[in-house]
């Protein structure tokens, strides 16, 4: 609970899920003081809010305006963060706290990521993040199945979960003991023997820097961390095949775009569909084999193939030129005057119904009314839920080169729009969700993505689409982790996420002031990836690498000198750091506090 006689460290305005768990961040893992500002103290996350802070550290209020925030003591805090509301009402909010306090360190979410940047100009001291777009690629990999990854330095490094040995370009040890249907045995960033054990080899540790209100994990004599349990079965050995998540160098993707085969039959079958019902569909293919018929026998009578395209076409739109009686014929013969009349009588069932199919894609891309699936569609991916998140999800798949198919049971959402201007089908309406997964195709996709706000639409979606395709890849948006928990030991093939988890994180370190590269997932486990340059004023000039990790919570990966472009991967861990080096972090978000509270 916050120092209402000092001033909280920072302010929280919002009750949603990212609000909750942003406040449980900042309070149980970076352990600083924290006011918040929600709507309502009985609605949406408020509840959960009052009982990690308690009720004098909650004022509740529908508009946040100057009083409010004086009252918040935002003269005497050191950051602010707005994740409840829309762009407008955040950028108010910002405006009038940076008025007040004008050194305060101010965090907005933000939809509109061209806007945040143009805002982060604006303001003094200022980051503005995306929920959605901070969360959504972890949910693209999860469909993908490719591992999540973070750019540091122009190289991609990603987490490899279940290996056995050490892969190529390997890093260093995220996570061992991972038993799947137990994840709270999992140990994040373990001292492990391996090649982190010869980064240290004969380096003495030195005392660590003291840091007020914090404990560091004891360490033995020969520098192996404390036991964190007292199994000593061969089991639990991080050395265990599958049971480790390393983290390696991740290869380009590449994209995956159907072939040209694949879409033309897809077209194809499509435009069978437009032709009608099944009686008329014999028909126009009967009359399609006539004219392929006519075809090859004017090509075999002229033996050339560029006059039988340009003769049969034209026979089709009715410009045929006949023959006149009583004059020598420079056609093939009579055989020749068949396949043309039957080439022409056959185009005038084929001209109407192409004018019909034209006409009607043009009155449907006017109306604004969204494409329907292909019914020929392989391979692509279903997007349950056009939110924020869904429609981000469904960019970056469709930026990779992969078909997608949406499904939005509300036709008024606005992430409809978004997605139709990519040409991306779309099924609305109140339509039973198993049908619509029919026409989804989802019994040939590769992945299905529930995305909604509710944890039991995505639940019924998930249930709906294995019940179709039993086999098929599903990957949930849950926020309650007693569920996700569940939906793992119960499902097979299946991966859930939370946006909140996965945004939380950086949103948190936005406001201490420092920049997160990326977050990295081993299941819902999350560790950061950060950047840190050290100076005087840090301490940490002229100590080991080695000295400023933690087992279990901080570990160097990279580091850099100030005059270098590139960085030194897996570094010798008995360097001591000089003013102005780079240095990159694995860390838990509790490391990451710690850390982040040394160098301040």
């Amino acid at each position: 609970m916050a120092d209402r006689g000092r001033g909280p460290d920072y302010i929280v305005c919002g009750a949603n899920t990212l609000a909750h768990r942003l406040v449980a961040e900042l309070t149980e893992l970076y352990e600083v003081s924290v006011v918040a500002i929600v709507p309502n103290r009985e609605r949406d996350h408020a509840p959960q809010i009052t009982k990690l802070l308690g009720r004098d550290s909650v004022i509740a209020v529908p508009t946040i305006t100057e009083e409010v925030l004086k009252s918040a003591d935002v003269a005497t805090a050191r950051g602010i963060a707005l994740v409840d509301g829309d762009d407008q009402s955040n950028i108010h909010a910002a405006l009038r706290a940076q008025a007040l306090n004008p050194q305060i360190r101010v965090v907005l979410r933000m939809y509109n990521q061209r806007l945040g940047k143009h805002v982060e100009r604006l303001l003094n001291n200022c980051a503005a993040l995306s929920r959605s777009a901070t969360a959504a690629p972890a949910f693209v990999n999860a469909a993908l199945r490719r591992p999540n990854s973070v750019q540091v330095g122009g190289k991609s490094v990603s987490v490899e979960i279940g290996v056995d040995g050490e892969p190529a370009d390997f890093l260093c040890t995220i996570a061992d003991r991972i038993d799947k249907q137990d994840l709270t045995q999992m140990r994040l960033l373990p001292d492990a023997p391996g090649p982190a054990a010869t980064w240290i080899s004969g380096v003495t540790r030195e005392p660590p820097i003291p840091i007020a209100g914090f404990t560091t994990p004891a360490i033995s004599p020969d520098l192996s961390p404390a036991p964190i349990t007292d199994a000593a079965d061969p089991a639990d050995s991080p050395l265990v095949p599958g049971t480790r998540a390393v983290l390696r160098f991740l290869d380009g993707v590449r994209p995956h775009t159907p072939s040209w085969f694949s879409r033309l039959r897809w077209r194809l079958v499509d435009l069978r569909r437009l032709l009608g019902a099944t009686q008329l569909s014999r028909v126009f293919l009967g009359a399609f084999i006539a004219v392929l018929a006519s075809f090859f026998t004017v090509w075999y009578l002229n033996q050339r193939f560029a006059w039988a395209v340009y003769d049969t076409l034209l026979d089709m739109a009715g410009a045929a030129q006949p023959d006149v009686f009583g004059q020598p014929s420079q056609t093939g013969g009579s055989w020749q005057r068949v396949a043309q009349v039957v080439s022409t009588f056959c185009g005038i069932m084929f001209i109407p119904a192409i004018t019909a199919i034209m006409l009607d894609v043009i009155a449907r891309g006017r109306a604004g009314i969204a494409r329907q699936p292909s019914a020929g569609v392989r391979g692509h991916v279903v997007v349950f839920g056009l939110g924020n998140v869904g429609v981000r999800v469904a960019t970056l798949i469709h930026q990779i080169g992969i078909p997608v198919v949406c499904i939005e049971r509300d036709p008024t959402a606005r992430g409809i729009a978004a997605v139709r201007g990519m040409e991306l089908p779309v099924l609305t309406g109140e339509a039973p969700l198993e049908d619509q997964l029919r026409k989804a195709r989802v019994h040939r996709c590769r992945a299905v993505l529930a995305l909604t706000g509710d944890d039991a639409a995505n639940l019924e979606a998930a249930l709906e689409a294995r019940a179709l395709a039993p086999d098929v890849r599903v990957v949930l948006r849950l926020f309650d982790d007693d569920f996700a928990t569940q939906v793992y030991r119960t499902f097979t093939n299946a991966a859930s996420r939370s946006v909140s988890y996965l945004a939380a994180p950086a949103f948190a370190a936005a406001l201490m002031g420092r920049e997160v590269l990326g977050t990295l997932s081993v299941y819902r486990h999350v560790v950061l990836v950060a950047e840190f340059v050290a100076d005087e004023e840090s301490g940490l000039v002229g100590r080991t690498l080695h000295n400023i990790e933690v087992p279990g919570e901080v570990r160097v990966i990279a580091v850099r000198t100030r005059h270098a472009r590139d960085y030194q991967w897996r570094p010798d861990h008995a360097r001591r750091l000089e003013a102005g080096d780079t240095y990159v972090l694995l860390a838990t978000r509790a490391g990451l506090g710690r850390h982040t509270s040394r160098v301040s």
